[in-house]
């Protein structure tokens, strides 16, 4: 692949991995809409490990935090601050990991990569979003956060296997919707993130590992690094920008790029 495609795959995979539009929508969209060749497997776990790496140095105090709970859990302490947090992080992905084998073992992950599914999902998911938003009440916080929330908000996320949904864009819409701050909405998703992103670069990550070789690696190295980078630069920008601004200009862009595709799959 040319330096420039992976400049443009890995930068809008970090501009959209941490944003509420969408990050897989995106990347199938490229080539569909623009001819360029599809960037593979291999590309796609590697951008993803470079976005894994933003928010983990981005939110580190809570991800070390986290590495202890793990530990404390394993000693059968869970009691500790770290723990709860683990085990909420746990029980939020285990959803995810659930329907997204029955998607992969179905063969209806590949039925779902379309223009109108991703078009629909962009229009709907972003309308979904602005009432949660506008409605939500904001007397949560991360410290309130518990296990049936945890589960709540795992059930959300699984619906971003749907292209076009956002991952985050969905969790944080399920944490606006239960009274979570746009702050502590957005963090909680994104601490979310974490071992989701881990979890799916795995099950990929098994299937390229054979087809891997010199020049692929080369590649993903790459795209991991633009990734790394643009991934950083937008969930600074992202969080920075909530202490302010609410999702509505995000909402804005999906709607409008839902409609355009609905316009370019329909003629």
């Amino acid at each position: 692949m040319s330096l420039l495609h992976l400049f443009i795959l890995a930068v809008i995979q970090g501009l959209t991995e941490f944003l509420p539009v969408s990050s897989s929508g995106h990347l199938i969209l490229l080539p569909q809409l623009t001819g360029m060749q599809d960037q593979g497997q291999a590309i796609d776990v590697a951008v993803h490990v470079g976005t894994l790496g933003a928010v983990i140095l981005y939110f580190w105090q809570d991800v070390k935090k986290t590495i202890v709970g793990c530990r404390d859990i394993l000693r059968g302490r869970f009691d500790t601050e770290g723990a709860k947090l683990a085990f909420m992080l746990i029980a939020a992905t285990i959803p995810v990991i659930i329907v997204g084998l029955i998607l992969k073992l179905t063969g209806y992950d590949d039925a779902l990569r379309s223009i109108k599914v991703i078009a629909w999902a962009m229009l709907i998911f972003g309308i979904v979003l602005y009432f949660a938003d506008q409605k939500g009440a904001q007397d949560k916080t991360t410290a309130d956060w518990n296990f049936p929330d945890a589960i709540k908000l795992g059930l959300w996320q699984a619906v971003a296997l749907i292209p076009g949904t956002s991952r985050s864009g969905i969790t944080i819409t399920g944490a606006r919707q239960m009274g979570y701050s746009r702050e502590d909405g957005a963090r909680i998703a994104m601490l979310m993130s974490i071992p989701t992103i881990i979890a799916s670069g795995v099950l990929l990550g098994a299937e390229v590992i054979s087809d891997a070789n010199a020049q692929v690696a080369k590649d993903a190295a790459i795209g991991a690094l633009f990734a790394f980078v643009s991934a950083l630069l937008a969930l600074t920008l992202m969080m920075k920008l909530l202490k302010s601004v609410s999702f509505t200009p995000y909402v804005i862009y999906r709607v409008l790029l839902g409609i355009f595709l609905l316009w370019v799959a329909y003629t």
